[in-house]
């Protein structure tokens, strides 16, 4: 006999599946105003500002900011703002990560 809370986080799971996916079958029909097509296009920097700064501003084990890493994010910021570029974004932020974990400063 199965547990009446695995009845209940199925049931939960199956709500979550068709109201997600109800949105990827009957969106293309919806008709929204112009404003919220605008406001959704700030959505994506928005999330990814939200899931990135948090770590860039991470304190440190002395209880101070990790300086390294807030060092490595604004030079891969700057990187991807004037290349465009994903490997070299990477490539800047992650070797002035290296150099300065390496050298002990910040």
């Amino acid at each position: 006999m199965i547990d009446p809370l695995w009845w209940l986080v199925l049931a939960i799971g199956a709500g979550t599946f068709f109201w997600r996916g109800s949105f990827l079958v009957f969106g293309g029909r919806l008709r929204m105003p112009e404003w919220v097509r605008r406001a959704l296009n700030y959505v994506p920097p928005a999330v990814f500002a939200a899931l990135v700064l948090p770590g860039l501003i991470r304190i440190g084990e002395d209880g101070g900011i990790d300086g390294a890493r807030l060092a490595a994010g604004v030079v891969a910021a700057l990187v991807a703002w004037r290349t465009r570029g994903t490997l070299m974004t990477l490539a800047a932020g992650m070797s002035v990560l290296w150099v300065l974990r390496g050298l002990g400063r910040l």
